[in-house]
């Protein structure tokens, strides 16, 4: 039996991030609504281009067909568009053969404040107003950085990576840094690294992916040829000694990473060019960087790293 939405891990996206609507945007900014919607009525069986977050969510919805019974995953539309001009991103779904059936048309508004009627453990959208205004709200959001839709062929496995501080943990850390540098932060650390962190705005998203791999490990009991499609990283610039709280708070929520990397200030991108996510979230924009450019990536603007921006 399918598991009823508020127990299953959903995924919030809007249009903007799910398809390539930058041609559609041009002709609304240079031309108007009327065009616009007169723009996606001429073009309708004409599928829209695939957006930076499209083999994510592609690969995120194929957790279904693995848990046919419970269908544990979820992805809704969260959009701008009104229902009229949004059915050109239904025809596109459709098209691409996208299992998303659930949406919320909003005709030209922030959509955010849907984000917890429908259970969203994340928002991902390229409108940076709609994630600082969810964020805002306390709800889980993150701007997806430009960047191009890298290729979605071959294994269905996803691999998502995670900093941590200010992002499955809070900021709390973060603060101690920025007040009093990275020896006081290390000592802090240290000295409460039987602490647990309070969860950040992707905890619950973590903690869900976690719990799905739980269930995979319930199949490999079953069959040992089965082969694990839930892949997860933590990427941090933390090193030891302040390593061991990562994994006190972790170990008090029972959950844990594939793969941890605690890099000590190392560029993060030598770390994901090897892992290669389908998405990378960090609450710092100075780490949203990739030299090849092909790996997605979400902004989480959120805490003390992202005072000054918000201000």
């Amino acid at each position: 039996m399918s598991y009823p939405i508020d127990k299953k891990l959903v995924i919030a996206v809007s249009s903007s991030a799910l398809f390539d609507l930058r041609e559609s945007n041009s002709i609304f900014e240079e031309y108007g609504p009327k065009s616009y919607k007169q723009f996606q009525e001429d073009n309708l069986d004409k599928p829209l281009g695939k957006g930076v977050v499209f083999p994510f969510i592609k690969r995120f919805l194929n957790i279904n067909s693995r848990f046919s019974e419970q269908k544990p995953v979820e992805v809704i539309l969260l959009s701008r568009n009104s229902a009229a001009t949004g059915k050109r991103v239904f025809r596109s779904i459709q098209a691409y053969g996208l299992d998303i059936t659930r949406a919320a048309f909003v005709e030209g508004k922030s959509p955010f404040e849907y984000v917890p009627a429908f259970n969203a453990s994340l928002f991902l959208s390229a409108n940076e107003n709609d994630v600082h205004n969810a964020i805002g709200a306390g709800f889980p959001a993150g701007v997806v950085m430009p960047g191009k839709s890298v290729n979605d062929e071959g294994s269905e496995e996803l691999r998502i990576a995670f900093d941590f501080d200010g992002v499955i943990a809070d900021d709390e850390a973060e603060a101690i840094f920025k007040e009093g540098g990275l020896s006081v932060f290390q000592a802090y650390e240290v000295m409460n690294s039987h602490i647990p962190h309070n969860p950040g705005l992707l905890a619950d998203l973590f903690k869900k992916l976690s719990f799905l791999q739980q269930l995979e490990d319930e199949e490999i009991e079953k069959n040992r040829h089965y082969k694990r499609v839930i892949r997860t990283a933590i990427v941090t610039a933390r090193n030891a000694p302040s390593h061991e709280r990562v994994i006190t708070t972790l170990e008090s929520w029972g959950v844990s990473a594939n793969e941890t990397f605690f890099l000590g200030g190392m560029s993060k991108d030598r770390i994901l060019s090897c892992f290669k996510p389908h998405m990378f979230f960090d609450d710092q924009r100075t780490h949203l960087d990739s030299s090849a450019g092909n790996i997605p990536m979400v902004h989480i603007p959120f805490g003390v790293a992202n005072t000054q921006a918000l201000e």
